[in-house]
């Protein structure tokens, strides 16, 4: 009786159990496997998020293909940074959520399973004019857009703004955004069509690329009467890095966000000196959660309402079931997406 009894308590003891996208091992979309693990707890500033949608992103290939582990702190092998859910468990120290609220938010990883636990001040709260698949398109892009133009390149009104990779799901935000913020997009992709859906949200012009680049300085140049634009969003990196400089007027600023053509570039620093250029990089994923805290409290006091309002808006590219992560990753892989891969949490 006794041995039944402590079987019974070891068994109400045991962790609820949670679907999660799991990371068998470093390699290919085959690797993803949906598995029961242990649903997380909060801890005392943090919620516990019951996630209805999440997106994947190119830092979620890396992490499958093993070059790009999740950082101390945070799930090994589930991948996901964003997310958008109802908060359903509070911390003893919570003050800023009641259970029910809808909210959504980065992490450094988890985020591609039924719960994700986050720190209070590190989510927003999803307008009313968003569904669960739009919401879940939205903390990613905006919040790097957002931190790009703003905390990092210091965008001002009528400034000239070219961003590359222009119709991924932070390129066509940075086009709003910028357009938000009274200055003039410009972009550069590898297909027409891309630039069709970016011009639809407000690009004023852009150019399809190959690998020679010299087209797309010349046509930076045309685009502001020879003086170069104020600020590049480079989400490419690479080759992309000289043809930036280059493209760059006096005193102009380049945000390095990505690396998806390499991690070298070339840097004419004649021309950095010259043109007194300033050239900064950034990454969400790796930074601090003050800092985190302080991008999400940004996004949430200027670009939440600017959602609300319908001024900017998330573009989703295509939406599959959690169980079907292996195709998303393919399509995300095949370089076709405009916007956002938005996966499905169902109960």
């Amino acid at each position: 009786m006794t041995g039944e009894l402590a079987m019974g308590q070891q068994h109400a003891t045991r962790a609820p159990l949670m679907r999660a996208v799991v990371l068998t091992a470093a390699g290919g979309p085959e690797v993803l496997a949906l598995r029961e693990v242990p649903r997380p707890r909060p801890g005392e500033d943090e919620i516990l998020v019951r996630v209805r949608a999440t997106s994947l992103n190119r830092a979620d290939l890396l992490q499958r293909q093993g070059r790009y582990p999740a950082p101390p702190g945070a799930p090994q092998d589930i991948p996901g940074l964003e997310f958008a859910g109802e908060v359903v468990e509070l911390g003893a120290r919570v003050s800023a959520w009641t259970a029910g609220d809808r909210v959504f938010g980065i992490v450094a990883g988890g985020a591609h399973a039924a719960y994700v636990v986050v720190h209070e001040r590190a989510v927003a709260r999803v307008p009313d004019t968003l569904d669960w698949v739009q919401a879940a398109a939205v903390p990613e892009a905006y919040i790097t857009a957002h931190d790009a133009l703003v905390a990092g390149a210091a965008l001002r009104p009528e400034e000239r703004v070219l961003v590359h990779a222009v119709g991924s799901g932070v390129g066509l935000a940075v086009v709003q955004l910028a357009r938000a913020l009274g200055a003039v997009p410009y972009g550069s992709t590898r297909t027409e069509s891309k630039l069709d859906r970016a011009r639809a949200l407000g690009l004023e012009d852009g150019l399809t690329v190959s690998a020679e680049l010299a087209p797309l300085v010349q046509r930076a140049r045309e685009w502001t009467d020879g003086a170069g634009v104020d600020v590049v969003i480079d989400l490419v990196g690479g080759p992309y890095v000289a043809a930036s400089v280059s493209a760059l007027g006096m005193r102009g600023r380049m945000i390095e966000v990505g690396t998806v053509a390499g991690r070298e570039g070339v840097l004419d620093l004649a021309q950095v000196l010259r043109k007194r250029l300033t050239i900064r990089g950034t990454v969400l994923r790796a930074r601090s959660l003050e800092e985190k805290i302080l991008a999400t409290r940004a996004f949430a006091r200027e670009v939440v309402p600017l959602l609300a309002r319908g001024v900017v808006r998330p573009v989703v590219d295509r939406v599959f079931p959690l169980a079907d992560v292996a195709a998303a990753h393919v399509r995300l892989e095949g370089n076709e997406t405009v916007g956002k891969v938005v996966l499905t949490v169902d109960d």
